[in-house]
């Protein structure tokens, strides 16, 4: 499908307002999970602001489209997404994490749009394999997408969810890997290497689909091919960069939870302007 100019600008420049917004999460001084926020912003835009049915005056809408947040410690990406899209107020993005308001560091459920407390590593996919049968045992067109990381997929969780998934042939399930290579403490390859990730999830009966995490047109294209395999769910492999837009955190494994100093917001700030 060809896509419009007009469209992928609008989709890249989306991208760019969600990273920002996650910088206004994390302010100064507090740790925040800034490289996967970044890594997975293109992904989530795609999501959010073409693909997925949902509606911000109805969060509980039973025609909308599932997301499920596995990598559930980069909410501030999620919640910036959502307030962009209007299920509640933008000003409440920099009071993320203050004791006792509702915007916390892992996503939870009374949330506008959450749809399950995500961030006990692997448990997204069970999760959102669990809704897609639920609504294919329904006759129901819904789509589920999941976001995972890839050092999360350390979790045998995944691969449980990932073989019974491919065995209820659901179709209407996507999983999205965040494959930047990196985890909290360092590069995947050098703690437990996954690659070759994307022939890990064919043998697991997974349509595959590799894309370049950062480029739009890709990402769409993806998105849409993978509604074509009604038989089985499919994977899309997103290689992506790790604090992608931020100069001193790009490909940088310190910048996975890290407080920001007064000097870093700024030139965050400014380079996604």
């Amino acid at each position: 499908m060809a896509y419009s100019e007009e469209l992928i600008q609008s989709l890249k420049e989306k991208g760019q307002l969600l990273r920002r917004d996650c910088i206004k999460c994390i302010g100064v001084g507090v740790a925040g999970h800034v490289g996967g926020s970044c890594s997975s912003a293109d992904l989530v835009a795609a999501l959010y602001f073409h693909k997925m049915k949902v509606d911000p005056k109805n969060p509980d809408w039973e025609e909308r489209d599932y997301f499920l947040l596995s990598k559930g410690h980069v909410a501030i990406l999620q919640y910036a997404a959502l307030a962009e899209k209007g299920f509640f107020p933008l000003e409440d993005l920099p009071r993320c994490k203050e004791i006792g308001f509702y915007l916390q560091g892992h996503p939870h459920l009374g949330i506008p749009g959450i749809e399950a407390g995500t961030g006990s590593l692997g448990q997204g996919l069970s999760l959102g394999s669990g809704i897609a049968l639920g609504l294919k045992l329904d006759k129901k067109p819904n789509r589920v997408y999941v976001l995972v990381g890839d050092g999360e997929t350390d979790e045998g969780q995944i691969w449980e969810a990932a073989m019974s998934s491919s065995a209820k042939k659901l179709g209407n399930l996507c999983a999205i890997i965040d494959n930047n290579g990196l985890q909290a403490t360092g590069a995947i390859k050098d703690r437990l290497p996954n690659e070759p990730i994307a022939d890990k999830w064919r043998a697991f009966g997974w349509n595959v689909i590799e894309v370049d995490g950062h480029n739009m047109e890709e990402i769409l294209t993806a998105l849409d091919d993978a509604e074509l395999y009604t038989d089985r769910p499919t994977a899309i492999v997103a290689h992506t960069v790790k604090g992608k837009g931020i100069s001193f955190a790009e490909n940088q494994a310190g910048y996975h939870n890290r407080a920001l100093t007064q000097e870093e917001y700024d030139i965050a700030m400014e380079e996604l302007a």
